[in-house]
């Protein structure tokens, strides 16, 4: 169909036809209404005339129920959180025949509350933050001396972990800085997962002091974060430490 023509300047403008529906069409949409009334009709007849399909019953068959006595409950030695959420402070290795207590833990009666903690760190209201918002729950804590040039300490650090391994992140932080130390040598810990001990070869020195050289192991299990820190006027050994470490971690 020819458009129609444009109109002339300064005439009416001329409206555009708007197209119409032919017939055909009306008559394809009237015959498929009819045909939607009809099918739904005859759909309700032959239902009608249908018995009614009986439902399944609500109840279902009794299970067996077992026999004989329930299982006995784990052990401390088989259930770790029996041990892990008693008191912490057995879990510590015990101080060796002919080493004294080390005088940083008197009045600590074995635990390090949130603050000490944060507080042996060299940003302590930035670590008391992190503690906090990792879910700390409680340290602790044993150590000892050998003569005047011999230390170790030992930490069990607990968090509540809701929503992630907290004390596996803590060990990982642990051992980034550990191995960020020039002249350290390190090893895996047998029987964990990624625990480690390193021995810092190149002691740290000062005017007037013996040169301080210091070893140290870090891994976690469960929801406890481990730290072994040993130091000594002279070099530490990788068998020493070790012995720590595993020993340690044996007692989780």
């Amino acid at each position: 169909m020819p458009e129609p023509p444009l109109a002339e300047p300064g005439a009416e403008p001329v409206a555009r036809r708007p197209r119409r529906r032919g017939r055909t069409t009306l008559l394809i949409a009237g015959a498929a209404v009819l045909g939607l009334v009809a099918g739904t009709c005859a759909g309700f007849l032959v239902q009608a005339d249908r018995e009614p399909t009986k439902l399944a019953p609500l109840s279902q068959p009794t299970l067996a129920q077992a026999k004989g006595p329930a299982p006995e409950p784990l052990s401390a030695a088989q259930d770790r959180r029996v041990s892990t959420d008693g008191d912490l402070r057995k879990l510590l290795l015990k101080k060796p025949r002919g080493a004294k207590d080390a005088e940083w833990l008197e009045g600590s009666d074995g635990w390090l509350d949130l603050a000490r903690y944060a507080d042996s760190y060299k940003e302590p209201g930035e670590k008391f933050d992190d503690l906090v918002e990792d879910e700390f729950r409680r340290a602790a804590v044993t150590g000892w001396e050998v003569g005047t040039s011999y230390s170790v300490e030992i930490r069990l650090v607990q968090y509540r972990q809701e929503e992630r391994l907290v004390a596996k992140d803590a060990a990982d932080g642990s051992q980034y800085w550990a191995e960020d130390e020039d002249g350290t040598d390190s090893w895996v810990i047998p029987g964990t997962v990624d625990g480690m001990a390193y021995v810092h070869t190149v002691p740290e020195r000062e005017p007037g002091y013996l040169p301080l050289y210091s070893a140290e192991a870090h891994a976690w299990r469960g929801d406890i974060d481990v730290e072994i820190w040993i130091y000594s006027s002279a070099p530490v050994t990788k068998k020493t430490i070790m012995d720590l470490a595993k020993r340690q971690m044996e007692r989780l």
